[in-house]
């Protein structure tokens, strides 16, 4: 029974150590300004993500738009930004592209509200 006197400080260690583990692997807060506020928001954080990695030929790129979360309207758009994307990325370079992906997103998600109707999946929050 020599170790017994260092068994409450042995598992004093393994708590404070487990704890100190535990607090390193939760999420940091979230900026609440930068979280989508509204529909137009989704669809630009949404489509914009998608049309990039479908400009750089990512592997998920390729998949259908319901995996991709967008509706049938911002498929769509996805759509008509990638194609002048990639012809801006022609002619003047992978990040004039990733720019028109940007501005024009924002743009079209804004001017459609979102884009979010045409979906037959698609049905308003309660």
């Amino acid at each position: 029974m020599r170790h017994a006197s260092h068994r409450p400080a042995a598992l004093t260690l393994a708590a404070l150590l487990t704890a100190a583990a535990l607090s390193g692997c939760s999420d940091p807060p979230r900026d609440p300004a930068a979280q989508p506020r509204t529909p137009a928001d989704i669809c630009t954080r949404l489509v914009t993500y998608w049309a990039l990695e479908t400009l750089k030929g990512s592997s998920q790129s390729g998949i259908d738009w319901e995996q991709k979360g967008l509706s049938n309207e911002q498929y769509a758009l996805h759509e008509n930004v990638v194609r002048a994307a990639r012809i801006e990325q022609k002619r003047h370079g992978t990040a004039a592209a990733q720019k028109l992906i940007e501005r024009q997103t924002r743009e079209r998600c804004t001017a459609q509200h979102g884009a979010t109707g045409s979906s037959e999946n698609w049905r308003p929050p309660t």
